[in-house]
């Protein structure tokens, strides 16, 4: 049997000076307070401080690493810009850990382990990631395969599970509770909304959403419950010619499907009434076979994954959620076959560079004032062009910035913004960089044409006010 408290006391407190580097003494965001949806509905924040959410993908991390590997994992995502990390208690009924040990006695909902190390591991993960300043987004259960498949949870022993859950770690303040799990809410509509119910009753300041099935959004089945803080909606991992492959994550799709316009989703959710923050929870991973069942099928890469992010961002999520094929399930090493065509190990998967260049993203967002920005393809004066050629604008009140994939010359109208000198960049999503272009003051409109290059096409068009001090230096 594995032993899955690898870290013994001396260990953990030997890397105590090194987490301070990372967290430790410093300041963590629900310092500032809950994290909370802000006033306009759109966006969230700890306090008045804005938290543009970026989250890691970590599906099984509770079942398949060690307490060493954990910390790894979690200082990796926390050093390239995440502060929210996705991870279910049960993936099935009858889960286990790396060290044998069963979340449920039998796999009966009524009875719950709390001899072995299955919870006390949890809880470990759980302090290691708060102290690391990181958020948690927690699904008490994986509804696909427990709600749906299994059918072990009912309502009757679903209160008594949640029961426990919410009791027992109630205290953290980094958590965010999540219901479904992969799963259609119309699986089981009467249990959904009770366990949503049960999140927001047991601390009413902390957040909950629901995690849909693929090319599905939670605003389908639960928009207007007082429980749902925030949507997610899962666009999925096929392209644009996979709508229907026969597959068993066909069968209980009947909606269309977006395909890869992922921004449908944050237009459609940003229309409905109450307003409510929305976001990807489930885009395209990086790779992962794309369609997610033929092996034959290319992986999505680097550039795909950041094309997920900026068309939802743009188009005014509350933020993003990234995932890595061998880092969702934890591939080991020592491990068979994973599931679809996973090829390397989760520790080499961390280091693959579309996770790292999500904080490109969030940088560039925490560079403006995102809590007042919002989508405005009004200012766009090019063709916004369809599917892969599509520009995307976001616009605040001292800033304009559209994005491309492909490359293509960007004409933009300055109607809003004559009045202030407005300094233009580039910015490259693959590596953050901002190449300064020049000044305008004074201009209807701007029409800038990116430089080719050999490492990515896409592109950001940046305008932002002036700083006038600078300005008025030169």
């Amino acid at each position: 049997m594995v032993e899955i408290e690898t870290m013994s006391k001396m260990q953990v407190e030997s890397q105590a000076q090194t987490r301070d580097f990372v967290s430790g003494a410093a300041k963590k965001p629900w310092d500032n307070g809950a994290l909370r949806v802000h006033e306009n509905g759109r966006y969230f924040v700890n306090g008045d401080v804005p938290f543009f959410w970026l989250a890691d993908t970590a599906w099984l991390l509770f079942h398949k690493l060690d307490l060493e590997e954990t910390y790894r994992y979690l200082r990796n995502r926390k050093e390239k810009g995440y502060n929210v990390i996705l991870a279910d208690f049960l993936h099935t009924s009858d889960q286990k850990n790396l060290a044998g040990d069963s979340a449920l006695h039998d796999g009966d909902f009524t009875r719950v382990n709390i001899d072995g190390t299955f919870w006390s591991h949890i809880d470990r993960v759980i302090e290691m990631a708060e102290e690391l300043g990181l958020y948690m987004g927690i699904l008490p259960v994986w509804g696909s395969s427990i709600v749906r498949d299994e059918g072990s949870l009912t309502m009757d022993n679903m209160k008594n599970y949640m029961n426990f859950v919410l009791n027992r770690y109630h205290k953290y303040p980094n958590l965010i509770w999540i219901a479904g799990g992969d799963v259609r809410g119309d699986v089981d509509l009467e249990l959904f909304h009770a366990m949503g119910a049960m999140m927001k009753a047991d601390n009413p300041e902390r957040l909950v959403t629901y995690h849909p099935f693929g090319r599905c959004d939670s605003s389908q089945w639960f928009h207007e419950a007082p429980w749902l803080d925030f949507n997610l909606f899962q666009s999925g991992h096929r392209r644009y010619d996979q709508d229907v492959l026969g597959t068993w994550d066909d069968n209980r799709q009947t909606e269309s499907s977006f395909r890869e316009d992922c921004w449908r989703y944050v237009e459609s959710d940003y229309g409905k009434m109450p307003v409510k923050p929305t976001l990807d929870g489930e885009p395209s991973y990086e790779w992962i076979l794309q369609g997610l069942h033929d092996k034959n099928e290319p992986y999505w890469q680097a550039a795909d994954v950041r094309r997920y992010a900026y068309w939802d961002v743009f188009a005014g999520a509350a933020g993003h959620t990234y995932g890595h094929n061998a880092v969702m399930q934890f591939q080991r090493r020592e491990e068979e076959q994973g599931t679809f065509g996973v090829n390397v190990p989760w520790d080499e998967g961390i280091h693959h560079s579309g996770g790292a260049q999500m904080k490109h993203l969030k940088d560039l967002m925490e560079s403006v004032d995102f809590l007042n920005g919002k989508p405005a393809s009004h200012y766009l004066l090019s063709q916004q062009g369809e599917k892969y050629e599509r520009i995307s604008v976001y616009a605040g009140p001292d800033y304009l910035m559209a994005y491309s994939y492909t490359n293509r010359t960007i004409k933009l109208s300055l109607k809003d913004y004559k009045d202030k000198p407005m300094a233009v960049y580039w910015f490259c999503p693959a590596t953050g960089v901002r190449s300064y272009i020049r000044t305008v003051t004074g201009q209807d409109e701007i029409m800038e044409t990116p430089s080719p290059s050999d490492e990515t096409t896409d592109i950001v068009l940046l305008l932002q006010e002036e700083n006038q001090a600078f300005s008025e230096n030169i």
